[in-house]
């Protein structure tokens, strides 16, 4: 049985923090020096209040009034995250009951991050191309923001917080390809909060092993050396050439990074989606958001690629035949 992406939706916090609000915390760091260094005007943070469940909730929401879905038709609900809002029971527990998922409805929690899309889409195609499920309701939810220590510049400007919400159906608008997916955990410190969990150290609550840490250079290099050959791998997966793809959209980790990567690739601009200018970084929800307002247009192919924390990475190629 074939794989469907049949609708995405997108919710986004309502607070917008702009580089101007960055550079009054910081005064050396000046607006356009943060532009010029990580192609970002703005990014939606969750207030305090606001966790994961809440945004994943409003995500669902969207796309029940986008699409008219009733969510009885939900066999299995996946929710990708690496903020949940507790370590034990899984957020996507409590996202089903909130919402009104059946209580048949399978509901899992997946702890991935930039790759995190690519990999939820991977065991979604699968549960309903095996015929385990006709309609599986796909979430990415990230507050990395609650997670940035205040004196970070860096990572504050860089991340932004947002929730997604995918449909994936025996039927749909864009047929599933094949996957490539990988990892590498020997670079699993390139991206990581050190006290986040069994093995914490520190009680104190400033300590900076409390707080996101990005090796900025490592991943740069990783992310180098790895996609363009993954774009080959997962091309010749499925019987494809670089031009056949009409647009590529990769997991919008920085501007910089980005045309790095498409002038390494080859591949023209109007065939690469870069829309983060508005947006930040936002983890596992980067890819949908930015293909989210392509999806009615009349791509055919569509390829999608995500890397980062694992260090992870994996592409699918998406086909509107």
């Amino acid at each position: 049985m074939k794989s469907y992406l049949k609708h995405i939706s997108v919710y986004l916090p309502d607070r917008n923090v702009t580089n101007e609000d960055i550079a009054e915390m910081f005064p050396s760091w000046e607006s356009s020096k943060i532009f010029e260094k990580v192609g970002i005007k703005n990014r939606y943070v969750a207030d305090s209040k606001e966790g994961v469940a809440d945004m994943a909730v409003a995500a669902i929401r969207n796309l029940q009034l986008e699409t008219g879905i009733d969510l009885s038709q939900i066999d299995y609900f996946l929710l990708c995250t690496q903020s949940p809002d507790y370590q034990i029971p899984t957020t996507a527990c409590i996202v089903q009951h909130r919402v009104g998922l059946s209580n048949n409805c399978g509901a899992i929690d997946i702890n991935q991050g930039c790759s995190g899309y690519i990999y939820g889409l991977s065991l979604a195609s699968a549960l309903v191309s095996s015929g385990i499920a006709n309609n599986v309701l796909l979430v990415t939810a990230d507050v990395y923001s609650k997670h940035i220590h205040n004196s970070d510049k860096g990572n504050m400007s860089l991340f932004g917080d947002a929730a997604t919400a995918s449909l994936i159906s025996s039927d749909g608008k864009y047929e599933i390809g094949k996957f490539s997916l990988g990892t590498d955990g020997s670079g699993y410190d390139k991206l990581i909060i050190k006290n986040s969990g069994l093995f914490s150290k520190s009680l104190n609550q400033d300590d900076p092993e409390n707080f996101l840490f990005m090796d900025g250079a490592g991943v740069f290099d990783f992310t180098a050396k790895r996609i363009p050959q993954l774009i080959e791998e997962n091309l010749v997966l499925n019987g494809l050439a670089k031009d056949d793809i009409n647009l590529f959209v990769f997991h919008q980790a920085n501007t910089f990074m980005l045309n790095f990567l498409r002038n390494r690739i080859k591949i023209e601009k109007n065939r690469f989606l870069i829309n983060m200018e508005n947006y930040g970084n936002t983890v596992s929800s980067s890819i949908p958001l930015a293909f989210k307002d392509s999806f009615d247009g009349e791509n055919r192919n569509v390829m999608m690629v995500g890397f980062g924390v694992g260090l992870s990475w994996g592409a699918v190629v998406l086909l509107n035949k």
